[in-house]
């Protein structure tokens, strides 16, 4: 029996729910502690002139206390992005797991460890995009100064990306790890590490114009992280996930170019 013939087997005859649970477990953790406010952020001076949830005002807190602000900041971006993105994950962390039939169980937790954990540190690393482009751009003036062209651009950014090729490529990929994992199936915990960055990739290539569109509105402002994790979600989880990636889109676009407008009137 061929590699891939033996991966599906395990796949379509185990079930491995506890994999699924800590999952969620991690995932409402992660939610309760970027809800409660339990992770340490730096404000400095700069705290008393902003809230966190104003758009670019995490950003600017962290980049204005050099080097911790910076750690603090992709910490609290790592914990947000579990929130949002492993829920919708489960089906993959599941199927991986399900795999590993004949391995010891301290070979399997320590590969879907792994698994997971290069999972999130993928997405924690993408946390140094938004602190770039506020380096560079700082998004707090432009708010403040521009805050109707800003919100326009930004969703017609995300239409753009929702109705394009790329968009429906990567979200293939997500929606069917069952196709991925017998694809890029490789052995050991190397390969975990290996497969993991891989799809996250790819979620990246998904998810990335939502999260520019939060950075916006503002990374921490729970409202829409709430929205925006259940729209993701549901992109990669429901049969009509794709019509809804496109609907997302069409709306974005209009929403887009009615604020632009009613700016520039």
């Amino acid at each position: 029996m061929g590699t891939h013939d033996s991966v599906r087997d395990r796949i379509t005859h185990r079930r491995i729910p506890i994999v699924a649970l800590i999952t969620y477990v991690i995932a409402l953790l992660a939610w309760a502690a970027v809800i409660g406010r339990w992770l340490p952020m730096p404000g400095g001076q700069m705290g008393v002139q902003m809230h966190m949830s104003d758009p670019g005002a995490p950003e600017a807190m962290a980049l204005s206390n050099g080097v911790t602000g910076i750690s603090l900041y992709l910490l609290m971006w790592g914990v947000m992005m579990v929130a949002m993105m492993y829920p919708s994950s489960v089906p993959l962390f599941r199927l991986y797991a399900e795999t590993l039939e004949g391995t010891t169980a301290a070979g399997k937790a320590t590969r879907v460890g792994a698994f997971i954990g290069t999972y999130a540190l993928v997405w924690t690393l993408t946390g140094v995009v938004p602190l770039v482009v506020n380096a560079l751009v700082p998004i707090v003036g432009l708010a403040n100064a521009h805050s109707g062209l800003l919100m326009g651009g930004s969703l017609l950014l995300l239409s753009g990306y929702q109705l394009s090729p790329y968009k429906y490529r990567c979200l293939r990929y997500c929606r069917s790890p069952l196709g991925f994992l017998l694809g890029q199936y490789r052995p050991g915990v190397r390969g975990a590490v290996r497969m993991s960055w891989q799809f996250s990739v790819f979620c990246v290539g998904c998810c990335w114009a939502l999260f520019a569109f939060m950075m916006i509105v503002g990374s921490m402002n729970i409202v829409w992280m709430a929205l925006i994790a259940v729209v993701l979600s549901l992109e990669r989880t429901v049969t009509w996930g794709e019509q809804l990636a496109r609907g997302v889109g069409f709306l974005a676009g209009i929403g887009g170019s009615v604020v632009i407008v009613l700016s520039l009137v």
